[in-house]
């Protein structure tokens, strides 16, 4: 059980009114952990403890790949997803994503991309805003932008997140 975004204000729904996101900020269509970041809950007796809990970082585009790995079959085209089949199973070793990119096209463009702890977001792309950055492992509710205070940091994640944008492919399986 999962979601591939966080609660929506769509078709009169209040996220607020359940405090759907705790102190997380952002909501749907938002690049904020409150509009990425979701739980998931997965049981499979006899395979995944009961009651087991994992910190591993992942992405909804992981999903393809793990389900792909549990059924033994081939991905033909190269893909930005991780199996995340190792944590589920607590077997092995888990392959980590050396960052995570998003980007949505709409409201003048967002995207964002985490390194780590290290989080850098960019909103209204079409119009050349300013970058902002957060340390997640100090501020999961992103209230501090340390942009201005870490210009290097900004600098490299900025780098990363202007080589990751590619035109998307069609895949198959084999």
């Amino acid at each position: 059980f999962t979601s591939d975004n966080g609660p929506h204000q769509e078709g009169g729904a209040d996220p607020d009114y359940f405090n759907s996101n705790g102190i997380l900020r952002g909501y749907k269509r938002d690049l904020y952990e409150g509009g990425i970041r979701v739980p998931m809950i997965a049981k499979w007796k006899g395979k995944i403890a009961q009651g087991s809990k994992t910190n591993h970082i992942s992405a909804f585009w992981d999903v393809l790949p793990t389900f792909a790995e549990l059924v033994d079959s081939k991905i033909s085209t190269k893909i930005d997803g991780v199996s995340f089949l190792p944590t589920l199973l607590d077997k092995g070793s888990q392959k980590k994503h050396s960052y995570l990119y998003w980007e949505f096209h709409e409201l003048g463009g967002r995207q964002a991309i985490r390194q780590g702890d290290w989080k850098l977001v960019k909103y209204n792309v079409n119009k050349n805003s300013n970058y902002q950055l957060y340390n997640l492992k100090n501020d999961i509710s992103e209230t501090n932008d340390l942009a201005s205070k870490m210009p290097e940091k900004v600098a490299e994640l900025s780098l990363l997140l202007k080589s990751s944008r590619t035109e998307s492919e069609v895949f198959q399986f084999k």
